[in-house]
């Protein structure tokens, strides 16, 4: 069998695998990635938000995506029966970038990947991690070829930014359940002619359907738009027939979404997600580290995916480049602890989301200004600003500010 060596084995040729391989190279050391996938391939996570642009761009990555030409995206736009609360990250009270992209995954994932060859980093693609044995920080990786060739990679750290494979927590039994509810996502891309509808291609748009479900819009400047339904599985039992029939039976539904797309020309057949919120036991061991999904995937609502992504990789490669170098590092307090205070940030959001707290503030009449550009900031991504106070106290804030709106509009009414 085949055997090489490196000083980081990266599982993984997404955002967070290729971003933490290109810091770990600039530093020096050997890395090799392997991706289970042939690419382009499809995945969900495609309306980005401006905190990822840092990573991004730490990673040098940055020009190339811009030579793209993918949609910009300043804001995100909630929808209420016809009311409209707009984000714009230019608002936003956190300092940082104030815009980023809208990307079919496909692509973007491509270039990165590229990208990341180009900066002397090979990548194996079509290459499935099927044994990984420890000894010690070390480790020997056995992965098997599309030809059904294995060989093994001896590596002295490796990071696991396999997504959804979850490499390391499944061989090693680590997975554990997520605490929100199971939900699931009907979505697809289709042709947009009509997308003169719209007041701004530049966000991301996301409708109340009904309690508990809702509907994203997500416009790429090839002329195609994201369209997905969300909400529990009970919901998508009202229809029967195959994915494209229940879709379209879906889009009827909603009159905005029925006059936008109802002779619209799908540029794939309908998919399903379903169950996607797991985390694991621990983030790192002796000799590994977890980075975006492998730890924890939350909901698509906020678009935290890549986010979390970008942000672990980024500081998983900085950690492991100092363990290389010979330092101790304090993992759960060094990672653990600042990756899951930005995961508990978006779950807060996520939970207030589900259960009407965030909807009695979005849509509100009198939004104070500085409060709105608070929680912008989270909605861009900024999560770990402790300054801001909605994030500090997430788990309160939201709720008494939905509290405090509700008793006043009670008040008006009355005196109405």
């Amino acid at each position: 069998m085949h055997t090489e060596e490196t000083d980081v084995l990266v599982i993984g040729a997404g955002p967070a695998g290729t971003i933490a391989a290109s810091l770990i190279n600039k530093a020096g050391y050997k890395v090799k990635i392997v991706e289970k996938m042939k690419f382009p391939r499809f995945v969900i996570g495609e309306s980005l938000l401006p905190r990822c642009m840092e990573a991004l761009e730490e990673a040098g990555f940055l020009e190339a995506v811009k030579a793209k030409g993918f949609q910009d995206k300043g804001g995100a736009k909630f929808v209420k029966n016809g009311v409209i609360c707009d984000y714009s990250f230019e608002d936003q009270f956190t300092k940082g970038w104030t815009w980023t992209w809208q990307v079919p995954r496909a692509e973007f994932d491509t270039i990165l990947a590229k990208e990341v060859e180009k900066q002397g980093v090979p990548v194996s693609y079509e290459t499935t991690v099927t044994a990984i044995q420890f000894e010690g920080t070390a480790s020997t990786t056995t992965v098997e070829y599309a030809n059904g060739e294995k060989a093994q990679i001896k590596a002295k750290f490796i990071i696991d930014s396999s997504g959804y494979g979850r490499v390391i927590p499944r061989l090693f039994n680590m997975d554990k359940p997520s605490s929100l509810i199971p939900r699931k996502a009907l979505f697809a891309h289709l042709t947009d002619k009509k997308r003169e509808m719209a007041d701004e291609p530049n966000r991301i748009t996301i409708i109340v359907h009904e309690p508990g479900v809702w509907i994203w819009v997500i416009p790429f400047s090839n002329g195609n738009t994201s369209l997905g339904f969300v909400g529990t599985p009970d919901f998508f039992e009202k229809f029967n027939g195959s994915n494209e029939e229940q879709f379209r039976a879906h889009i009827a539904t909603q009159p905005y979404i029925s006059e936008r797309f109802k002779d619209a020309e799908l540029i794939f057949d309908p998919k399903v997600l379903q169950a996607w919120s797991t985390t694991t036991e621990k983030f790192y061991g002796d000799g590994f580290v977890l980075t975006g999904n492998v730890t924890e995937f939350l909901d698509p609502v906020f678009s935290s995916g890549v986010t979390l992504a970008a942000v672990s990789s980024q500081l998983a490669a900085k950690l492991v480049i100092r363990t290389l170098k010979g330092e101790t590092i304090d993992w759960e307090n060094e990672y653990t602890k600042p990756m899951m205070s930005g995961v508990e940030t978006f779950r807060s959001y996520i939970n207030y989301w589900y259960d009407g707290t965030l909807d009695t503030i979005f849509f509100a009449t009198d939004q104070d200004p500085l409060v709105k550009s608070m929680i912008c900031s989270v909605l861009a991504g900024y999560v770990w600003d402790l300054e801001n106070p909605y994030v500090k106290n997430h788990t309160t804030a939201l709720k008494k500010l939905a509290n405090t709106i509700t008793v006043r509009d009670m008040f008006q009414k009355n005196q109405e």
